[in-house]
Protein backbone atom coordinates (compact mmCIF):
# COMPACT_ATOMS: atom_id res chain seq x y z
CA UNK A 1 0.00 0.00 0.00
CA UNK A 2 1.09 3.80 -0.61
CA UNK A 3 1.58 5.63 3.04
CA UNK A 4 -1.90 6.76 3.20
CA UNK A 5 -4.00 4.20 0.71
CA UNK A 6 -5.28 2.27 3.86
CA UNK A 7 -7.21 4.80 5.45
CA UNK A 8 -9.31 4.10 2.32
CA UNK A 9 -9.86 0.72 2.94
CA UNK A 10 -11.28 1.17 6.26
CA UNK A 11 -14.40 0.46 7.76
CA UNK A 12 -17.98 2.13 6.34
CA UNK A 13 -18.32 2.89 10.15
CA UNK A 14 -15.21 4.78 10.56
CA UNK A 15 -15.38 6.52 7.64
CA UNK A 16 -19.01 7.70 9.01
CA UNK A 17 -17.23 8.83 12.12
CA UNK A 18 -14.23 10.64 10.35
CA UNK A 19 -17.05 12.43 8.48
CA UNK A 20 -13.78 13.88 6.17
CA UNK A 21 -11.81 14.97 9.19
CA UNK A 22 -8.14 14.36 9.32
CA UNK A 23 -7.06 10.80 11.28
CA UNK A 24 -4.77 12.62 13.92
CA UNK A 25 -3.58 9.05 15.98
CA UNK A 26 -3.88 5.49 15.44
CA UNK A 27 -3.59 2.85 19.15
CA UNK A 28 -1.83 -0.18 18.20
CA UNK A 29 -3.16 -2.65 21.02
CA UNK A 30 -3.72 -6.02 22.62
CA UNK A 31 -5.48 -7.35 25.75
CA UNK A 32 -2.96 -8.50 28.52
CA UNK A 33 -4.44 -11.67 31.19
CA UNK A 34 -6.78 -9.47 32.66
CA UNK A 35 -8.45 -8.35 28.96
CA UNK A 36 -7.14 -4.53 29.42
CA UNK A 37 -5.65 -2.71 26.46
CA UNK A 38 -2.19 -2.28 25.76
CA UNK A 39 0.14 -0.83 23.51
CA UNK A 40 1.10 2.10 21.68
CA UNK A 41 -0.03 5.04 20.44
CA UNK A 42 1.37 6.83 17.51
CA UNK A 43 0.72 9.93 14.73
CA UNK A 44 -1.29 8.65 12.46
CA UNK A 45 1.56 9.41 9.25
CA UNK A 46 3.90 7.13 11.81
CA UNK A 47 1.53 3.92 11.13
CA UNK A 48 1.49 1.20 8.33
CA UNK A 49 -0.55 -2.13 8.16
CA UNK A 50 2.59 -3.93 7.25
CA UNK A 51 4.88 -2.48 10.23
CA UNK A 52 5.95 -4.56 13.45
CA UNK A 53 6.03 -2.90 16.72
CA UNK A 54 7.57 -4.14 19.94
CA UNK A 55 6.39 -4.73 23.60
CA UNK A 56 8.49 -6.40 26.16
CA UNK A 57 6.82 -9.76 26.93
CA UNK A 58 6.93 -8.66 30.73
CA UNK A 59 3.60 -7.33 30.61
CA UNK A 60 2.55 -10.61 31.00
CA UNK A 61 4.15 -11.40 34.62
CA UNK A 62 2.33 -9.27 36.50
CA UNK A 63 -0.77 -9.76 38.51
CA UNK A 64 -3.59 -7.10 38.57
CA UNK A 65 -2.14 -4.98 40.82
CA UNK A 66 0.98 -4.42 38.51
CA UNK A 67 3.61 -6.59 40.61
CA UNK A 68 5.94 -8.64 38.73
CA UNK A 69 5.96 -12.34 39.75
CA UNK A 70 9.22 -14.59 39.69
CA UNK A 71 8.53 -17.51 37.37
CA UNK A 72 10.21 -20.58 36.79
CA UNK A 73 11.21 -19.23 33.08
CA UNK A 74 14.30 -19.20 32.09
CA UNK A 75 15.96 -15.99 32.14
CA UNK A 76 12.80 -14.02 32.76
CA UNK A 77 14.24 -10.83 32.84
CA UNK A 78 15.64 -10.07 30.13
CA UNK A 79 12.31 -8.93 29.39
CA UNK A 80 12.89 -10.27 25.98
CA UNK A 81 10.06 -8.05 22.70
CA UNK A 82 7.08 -9.67 21.13
CA UNK A 83 6.08 -8.75 17.84
CA UNK A 84 2.63 -7.00 17.46
CA UNK A 85 1.18 -7.01 13.99
CA UNK A 86 -1.67 -5.11 13.18
CA UNK A 87 -4.65 -6.94 12.19
CA UNK A 88 -6.46 -4.35 10.00
CA UNK A 89 -9.68 -6.36 10.34
CA UNK A 90 -10.13 -4.88 14.10
CA UNK A 91 -9.42 -1.45 13.41
CA UNK A 92 -12.44 0.66 15.15
CA UNK A 93 -12.85 4.38 15.94
CA UNK A 94 -12.18 5.85 19.53
CA UNK A 95 -15.34 7.99 18.80
CA UNK A 96 -14.00 9.54 22.72
CA UNK A 97 -10.90 10.83 21.76
CA UNK A 98 -11.24 14.85 21.35
CA UNK A 99 -9.34 14.34 17.63
CA UNK A 100 -10.19 11.28 14.83
CA UNK A 101 -8.75 8.49 16.45
CA UNK A 102 -8.17 4.80 15.54
CA UNK A 103 -7.96 1.96 17.56
CA UNK A 104 -6.09 -1.96 15.81
CA UNK A 105 -6.44 -5.06 17.56
CA UNK A 106 -2.78 -6.75 17.22
CA UNK A 107 -1.95 -10.06 16.64
CA UNK A 108 1.19 -11.31 18.89
CA UNK A 109 4.10 -13.59 17.77
CA UNK A 110 7.51 -13.87 19.00
CA UNK A 111 10.60 -12.96 17.19
CA UNK A 112 10.75 -15.87 15.01
CA UNK A 113 7.32 -15.53 13.77
CA UNK A 114 5.62 -17.88 15.60
CA UNK A 115 2.40 -17.12 17.96
CA UNK A 116 3.09 -16.18 21.04
CA UNK A 117 1.36 -18.88 23.53
CA UNK A 118 0.57 -17.27 26.48
CA UNK A 119 -1.46 -14.02 24.45
CA UNK A 120 -5.29 -14.34 25.41
CA UNK A 121 -6.22 -14.14 22.13
CA UNK A 122 -3.69 -16.47 20.64
CA UNK A 123 -5.37 -19.17 23.06
CA UNK A 124 -8.61 -18.99 21.55
CA UNK A 125 -7.00 -19.32 18.36
CA UNK A 126 -5.65 -22.83 19.39
CA UNK A 127 -9.35 -24.04 20.73
CA UNK A 128 -10.89 -22.54 17.62
CA UNK A 129 -8.13 -24.42 15.02
CA UNK A 130 -9.04 -27.62 16.89
CA UNK A 131 -12.62 -27.11 16.14
CA UNK A 132 -11.84 -25.85 12.06
CA UNK A 133 -9.61 -28.99 11.66
CA UNK A 134 -12.85 -31.24 12.40
CA UNK A 135 -14.88 -29.00 10.07
CA UNK A 136 -16.69 -27.27 12.51
CA UNK A 137 -17.33 -23.38 13.58
CA UNK A 138 -18.27 -22.20 16.84
CA UNK A 139 -20.84 -19.73 17.12
CA UNK A 140 -21.01 -17.76 20.48
CA UNK A 141 -23.49 -14.64 22.04
CA UNK A 142 -21.93 -13.39 24.96
CA UNK A 143 -24.24 -11.27 27.44
CA UNK A 144 -22.25 -8.81 29.32
CA UNK A 145 -23.31 -6.96 32.47
CA UNK A 146 -21.79 -4.19 34.02
CA UNK A 147 -22.54 -1.73 36.71
CA UNK A 148 -22.72 2.01 36.74
CA UNK A 149 -21.95 2.93 39.74
CA UNK A 150 -21.13 7.03 41.43
CA UNK A 151 -17.15 7.74 40.92
CA UNK A 152 -15.48 5.93 43.83
CA UNK A 153 -11.94 7.91 44.56
CA UNK A 154 -11.44 6.54 47.90
CA UNK A 155 -10.74 2.41 47.50
CA UNK A 156 -12.06 2.18 51.72
CA UNK A 157 -15.17 3.39 51.13
CA UNK A 158 -18.03 1.38 49.50
CA UNK A 159 -19.14 1.30 46.35
CA UNK A 160 -22.73 3.18 46.03
CA UNK A 161 -25.11 3.24 43.54
CA UNK A 162 -25.33 6.03 40.90
CA UNK A 163 -27.64 8.86 41.14
CA UNK A 164 -30.23 8.66 37.75
CA UNK A 165 -32.27 11.72 35.67
CA UNK A 166 -34.16 12.27 39.16
CA UNK A 167 -31.76 13.18 41.57
CA UNK A 168 -32.23 9.68 43.15
CA UNK A 169 -29.86 6.58 43.78
CA UNK A 170 -30.50 3.42 41.63
CA UNK A 171 -32.95 1.16 43.41
CA UNK A 172 -32.34 -2.76 42.93
CA UNK A 173 -34.88 -5.39 41.98
CA UNK A 174 -35.40 -3.59 39.41
CA UNK A 175 -35.05 -6.26 36.52
CA UNK A 176 -36.14 -5.51 32.66
CA UNK A 177 -38.12 -1.97 33.98
CA UNK A 178 -37.65 0.36 31.18
CA UNK A 179 -37.93 3.13 33.86
CA UNK A 180 -34.80 2.67 35.89
CA UNK A 181 -33.10 2.12 32.15
CA UNK A 182 -34.24 6.05 31.52
CA UNK A 183 -32.47 6.72 34.77
CA UNK A 184 -29.69 6.41 32.74
CA UNK A 185 -30.42 7.53 29.56
CA UNK A 186 -27.68 9.92 28.86
CA UNK A 187 -24.81 7.07 29.59
CA UNK A 188 -26.76 4.49 27.13
CA UNK A 189 -27.26 6.44 24.53
CA UNK A 190 -23.54 7.57 24.46
CA UNK A 191 -22.76 4.13 24.49
CA UNK A 192 -24.99 3.58 21.73
CA UNK A 193 -23.08 6.11 19.69
CA UNK A 194 -19.96 4.99 20.58
CA UNK A 195 -21.36 1.41 19.62
CA UNK A 196 -22.32 3.02 16.33
CA UNK A 197 -19.29 5.17 15.59
CA UNK A 198 -17.34 1.54 15.97
CA UNK A 199 -19.27 -0.84 14.19
CA UNK A 200 -20.29 -3.00 17.16
CA UNK A 201 -24.18 -4.54 17.05
CA UNK A 202 -25.83 -4.60 19.83
CA UNK A 203 -28.77 -6.92 19.96
CA UNK A 204 -30.71 -6.02 23.18
CA UNK A 205 -30.23 -3.63 26.19
CA UNK A 206 -31.71 -4.35 29.73
CA UNK A 207 -31.69 -3.19 33.26
CA UNK A 208 -30.44 -6.20 35.42
CA UNK A 209 -31.69 -7.08 39.37
CA UNK A 210 -29.04 -4.75 40.80
CA UNK A 211 -29.10 -0.94 41.65
CA UNK A 212 -27.36 0.68 38.10
CA UNK A 213 -26.99 -3.07 36.75
CA UNK A 214 -27.16 -3.41 33.08
CA UNK A 215 -26.85 -6.44 30.55
CA UNK A 216 -25.68 -5.77 27.20
CA UNK A 217 -26.56 -8.95 24.67
CA UNK A 218 -24.15 -8.91 21.57
CA UNK A 219 -25.17 -10.69 18.26
CA UNK A 220 -24.38 -13.96 17.80
CA UNK A 221 -20.82 -14.76 15.34
CA UNK A 222 -17.39 -15.78 15.22
CA UNK A 223 -15.90 -16.36 18.51
CA UNK A 224 -12.61 -14.56 17.87
CA UNK A 225 -14.71 -11.59 16.70
CA UNK A 226 -17.17 -11.49 19.54
CA UNK A 227 -14.16 -11.77 21.78
CA UNK A 228 -13.06 -8.34 20.09
CA UNK A 229 -16.54 -6.90 20.77
CA UNK A 230 -16.21 -7.47 24.03
CA UNK A 231 -12.57 -6.38 24.49
CA UNK A 232 -13.74 -2.79 22.69
CA UNK A 233 -16.97 -3.07 24.39
CA UNK A 234 -15.63 -2.80 28.01
CA UNK A 235 -13.82 0.34 27.13
CA UNK A 236 -16.80 1.69 25.57
CA UNK A 237 -18.71 1.62 28.79
CA UNK A 238 -15.71 2.27 30.61
CA UNK A 239 -15.19 6.28 28.83
CA UNK A 240 -19.59 6.39 28.18
CA UNK A 241 -20.10 5.95 31.74
CA UNK A 242 -17.04 8.70 32.55
CA UNK A 243 -18.53 11.20 29.98
CA UNK A 244 -21.01 11.50 32.71
CA UNK A 245 -19.79 11.74 35.54
CA UNK A 246 -19.98 7.66 36.71
CA UNK A 247 -17.79 4.01 36.51
CA UNK A 248 -18.44 1.69 34.74
CA UNK A 249 -17.62 -1.23 36.87
CA UNK A 250 -17.28 -5.30 35.40
CA UNK A 251 -16.09 -6.32 39.02
CA UNK A 252 -17.96 -9.46 39.44
CA UNK A 253 -19.30 -8.65 42.85
CA UNK A 254 -18.31 -4.66 43.82
CA UNK A 255 -21.36 -4.16 46.20
CA UNK A 256 -22.31 -6.27 49.25
CA UNK A 257 -25.73 -6.51 48.97
CA UNK A 258 -26.71 -6.20 45.70
CA UNK A 259 -26.14 -9.47 42.82
CA UNK A 260 -23.16 -10.06 40.78
CA UNK A 261 -22.37 -9.09 37.57
CA UNK A 262 -21.78 -12.31 34.83
CA UNK A 263 -21.44 -12.75 31.33
CA UNK A 264 -23.01 -15.56 30.28
CA UNK A 265 -21.67 -17.53 26.80
CA UNK A 266 -24.57 -18.75 24.56
CA UNK A 267 -22.74 -21.13 22.17
CA UNK A 268 -23.60 -23.79 19.39
CA UNK A 269 -21.41 -25.64 16.56
CA UNK A 270 -22.02 -25.53 13.14
CA UNK A 271 -20.64 -27.54 9.87
CA UNK A 272 -18.45 -26.01 7.90
CA UNK A 273 -19.03 -27.19 4.67
CA UNK A 274 -23.37 -27.64 5.30
CA UNK A 275 -23.74 -24.88 7.41
CA UNK A 276 -26.50 -27.22 9.71
CA UNK A 277 -26.02 -26.83 13.89
CA UNK A 278 -24.43 -30.43 14.85
CA UNK A 279 -26.44 -30.24 17.77
CA UNK A 280 -29.78 -31.06 15.97
CA UNK A 281 -30.44 -33.95 13.30
CA UNK A 282 -32.55 -33.58 10.22
CA UNK A 283 -35.35 -34.29 12.27
CA UNK A 284 -34.66 -31.51 14.51
CA UNK A 285 -33.85 -34.03 17.33
CA UNK A 286 -31.27 -33.03 19.95
CA UNK A 287 -27.65 -35.34 18.58
CA UNK A 288 -24.93 -37.13 20.71
CA UNK A 289 -22.41 -34.26 19.68
CA UNK A 290 -24.96 -31.87 22.07
CA UNK A 291 -25.18 -34.43 24.98
CA UNK A 292 -21.48 -34.31 25.00
CA UNK A 293 -20.54 -31.00 24.64
CA UNK A 294 -22.64 -30.55 27.59
CA UNK A 295 -20.74 -33.25 29.33
CA UNK A 296 -17.52 -31.61 28.78
CA UNK A 297 -19.07 -28.65 29.97
CA UNK A 298 -20.01 -30.23 33.10
CA UNK A 299 -16.43 -32.06 33.46
CA UNK A 300 -13.94 -29.57 31.96
CA UNK A 301 -15.62 -25.98 33.28
CA UNK A 302 -15.21 -27.09 36.86
CA UNK A 303 -11.50 -27.38 36.29
CA UNK A 304 -11.44 -24.25 34.10
CA UNK A 305 -13.00 -22.38 36.86
CA UNK A 306 -9.61 -20.17 37.63
CA UNK A 307 -10.44 -18.42 33.80
CA UNK A 308 -14.38 -18.31 34.48
CA UNK A 309 -13.37 -16.57 38.28
CA UNK A 310 -10.11 -15.10 38.04
CA UNK A 311 -10.06 -13.20 41.40
CA UNK A 312 -11.00 -13.13 44.55
CA UNK A 313 -14.01 -11.29 44.06
CA UNK A 314 -14.98 -13.24 41.65
CA UNK A 315 -16.42 -15.72 44.61
CA UNK A 316 -18.15 -13.26 46.26
CA UNK A 317 -20.62 -13.38 42.90
CA UNK A 318 -21.60 -17.01 44.18
CA UNK A 319 -22.05 -16.36 48.11
CA UNK A 320 -26.20 -16.08 48.83
CA UNK A 321 -26.47 -17.23 45.11
CA UNK A 322 -28.15 -14.42 44.00
CA UNK A 323 -28.88 -14.84 40.41
CA UNK A 324 -25.80 -16.87 39.66
CA UNK A 325 -25.76 -20.70 40.19
CA UNK A 326 -23.04 -22.43 41.98
CA UNK A 327 -23.55 -25.69 39.28
CA UNK A 328 -22.84 -27.09 36.25
CA UNK A 329 -25.88 -28.99 36.17
CA UNK A 330 -27.99 -28.92 32.90
CA UNK A 331 -31.65 -28.56 32.24
CA UNK A 332 -34.36 -26.40 29.57
CA UNK A 333 -34.93 -23.10 30.12
CA UNK A 334 -33.84 -23.12 34.20
CA UNK A 335 -32.27 -20.55 35.41
CA UNK A 336 -30.61 -21.68 38.17
CA UNK A 337 -28.66 -24.50 36.76
CA UNK A 338 -25.05 -23.68 35.10
CA UNK A 339 -25.40 -24.85 31.56
CA UNK A 340 -28.98 -23.58 30.69
CA UNK A 341 -30.78 -24.75 27.29
CA UNK A 342 -32.72 -22.17 25.88
CA UNK A 343 -35.83 -21.93 24.21
CA UNK A 344 -35.19 -22.00 20.40
CA UNK A 345 -36.01 -24.00 17.16
CA UNK A 346 -33.59 -26.78 16.08
CA UNK A 347 -31.29 -24.72 14.10
CA UNK A 348 -30.66 -22.47 17.02
CA UNK A 349 -30.18 -25.00 19.87
CA UNK A 350 -27.28 -24.00 21.92
CA UNK A 351 -25.46 -24.02 25.30
CA UNK A 352 -25.49 -21.37 27.65
CA UNK A 353 -22.97 -21.01 29.57
CA UNK A 354 -24.02 -18.67 33.44
CA UNK A 355 -21.10 -19.28 35.70
CA UNK A 356 -19.42 -16.89 33.59
CA UNK A 357 -18.11 -13.75 35.40
CA UNK A 358 -18.47 -10.32 33.38
CA UNK A 359 -14.42 -9.67 35.36
CA UNK A 360 -13.24 -12.31 33.10
CA UNK A 361 -10.88 -11.92 30.00
CA UNK A 362 -13.17 -12.55 27.11
CA UNK A 363 -10.74 -14.59 24.72
CA UNK A 364 -10.00 -16.87 27.83
CA UNK A 365 -13.59 -17.61 29.09
CA UNK A 366 -15.18 -17.75 25.70
CA UNK A 367 -12.10 -20.55 24.84
CA UNK A 368 -12.41 -22.57 28.21
CA UNK A 369 -15.95 -22.67 27.56
CA UNK A 370 -15.37 -23.74 24.19
CA UNK A 371 -12.44 -26.31 25.04
CA UNK A 372 -14.89 -28.17 27.59
CA UNK A 373 -17.15 -28.97 25.16
CA UNK A 374 -14.87 -29.82 22.55
CA UNK A 375 -13.10 -32.26 24.74
CA UNK A 376 -16.19 -33.52 25.97
CA UNK A 377 -17.23 -34.71 22.15
CA UNK A 378 -13.68 -35.83 21.31
CA UNK A 379 -14.22 -38.09 24.40
CA UNK A 380 -17.80 -39.44 23.95
CA UNK A 381 -18.26 -38.18 27.43
CA UNK A 382 -22.56 -38.45 28.82
CA UNK A 383 -23.89 -35.60 30.61
CA UNK A 384 -25.54 -35.95 33.93
CA UNK A 385 -29.09 -36.53 33.64
CA UNK A 386 -31.55 -33.35 33.11
CA UNK A 387 -32.12 -31.52 36.16
CA UNK A 388 -36.24 -31.55 36.65
CA UNK A 389 -36.72 -28.57 39.36
CA UNK A 390 -34.64 -25.78 40.63
CA UNK A 391 -31.10 -26.45 41.49
CA UNK A 392 -29.87 -24.40 44.94
CA UNK A 393 -27.36 -27.29 45.65
CA UNK A 394 -25.21 -30.08 44.22
CA UNK A 395 -22.91 -32.59 44.65
CA UNK A 396 -20.88 -31.03 41.97
CA UNK A 397 -21.25 -27.27 43.17
CA UNK A 398 -18.34 -25.25 41.65
CA UNK A 399 -15.51 -24.21 44.07
CA UNK A 400 -15.65 -21.46 46.37
CA UNK A 401 -12.51 -20.01 46.16
CA UNK A 402 -9.72 -19.27 43.79
CA UNK A 403 -7.56 -21.13 45.80
CA UNK A 404 -10.09 -24.32 45.41
CA UNK A 405 -10.59 -23.35 41.73
CA UNK A 406 -6.40 -23.33 41.01
CA UNK A 407 -6.09 -26.77 42.77
CA UNK A 408 -8.96 -28.76 40.23
CA UNK A 409 -6.85 -26.34 37.33
CA UNK A 410 -3.80 -27.34 37.86
CA UNK A 411 -4.22 -30.66 37.93
CA UNK A 412 -6.24 -31.06 34.47
CA UNK A 413 -4.22 -32.16 32.11
CA UNK A 414 -6.64 -32.26 29.41
CA UNK A 415 -7.41 -29.06 29.35
CA UNK A 416 -4.07 -27.45 29.36
CA UNK A 417 -3.35 -29.84 26.55
CA UNK A 418 -5.97 -27.99 24.75
CA UNK A 419 -5.15 -24.11 25.71
CA UNK A 420 -1.93 -24.54 25.54
CA UNK A 421 0.88 -25.84 28.69
CA UNK A 422 3.01 -22.37 28.70
CA UNK A 423 0.17 -20.37 28.99
CA UNK A 424 -1.58 -22.77 31.85
CA UNK A 425 1.67 -23.07 34.18
CA UNK A 426 1.80 -18.90 33.76
CA UNK A 427 -1.55 -18.14 34.25
CA UNK A 428 -1.85 -20.44 37.30
CA UNK A 429 1.14 -18.77 39.05
CA UNK A 430 0.13 -15.20 38.55
CA UNK A 431 -2.91 -16.45 40.12
CA UNK A 432 -1.48 -17.93 42.68
CA UNK A 433 0.66 -14.51 43.70
CA UNK A 434 -2.12 -12.57 43.35
CA UNK A 435 -3.56 -15.06 45.95
CA UNK A 436 -0.53 -14.12 48.42
CA UNK A 437 -0.87 -10.53 47.79
CA UNK A 438 -4.80 -10.55 48.64
CA UNK A 439 -3.32 -12.77 51.60
CA UNK A 440 -1.19 -9.88 53.02
CA UNK A 441 -4.32 -7.20 52.87
CA UNK A 442 -6.48 -6.25 56.47
CA UNK A 443 -9.92 -5.63 55.50
CA UNK A 444 -12.58 -3.21 57.40
CA UNK A 445 -14.35 -6.32 58.71
CA UNK A 446 -11.91 -7.41 60.11
CA UNK A 447 -10.66 -4.02 61.77
CA UNK A 448 -14.12 -3.77 62.80
CA UNK A 449 -15.14 -7.03 64.15
CA UNK A 450 -11.15 -8.60 65.49
CA UNK A 451 -9.40 -5.44 67.02
CA UNK A 452 -11.14 -5.28 70.50
CA UNK A 453 -13.37 -8.49 70.10
CA UNK A 454 -11.05 -11.38 69.53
Amino acid sequence: MTTNSWIDTLPPAFDAYRAGRKLEEVECIIPDLAGMSRGKAMPYYKFTPDQELFLPISLYYQTISGEYVDMDIKEQWREEDIVLRPNMSTARAIPWAEDCSLQVVCDLVDRKGNPLPIAPRNVLKRVLDLYAAKGWQPIVAPELEFYLTKPNTDPTKDIKPPVGRTGRRGARQQAFSMVAVDEYGEVIDEIYDYAEAQGLKIDTLIHEGGAGQIEINLMHGDPLELADQVFYFKRTIREAALRHGNFATFMAKPMRDEPGSAMHIHQSVVDIKTGQNIFSDAAGEPTEEFFQFIAGSQKFLMEAVPLLAPYVNSFRRFAGQMSAPTNLEWASDNRTTGLRIPNSGPEARRVENRVTGSDTNPYLSIAASLAAGYLGIEQGLKPRREAKTEVWSSKNDLPRSLSNALDLFDKSKDLHAVLGEEFCKLYSDIKHAEIEEYQREISPWEREHLLLNA
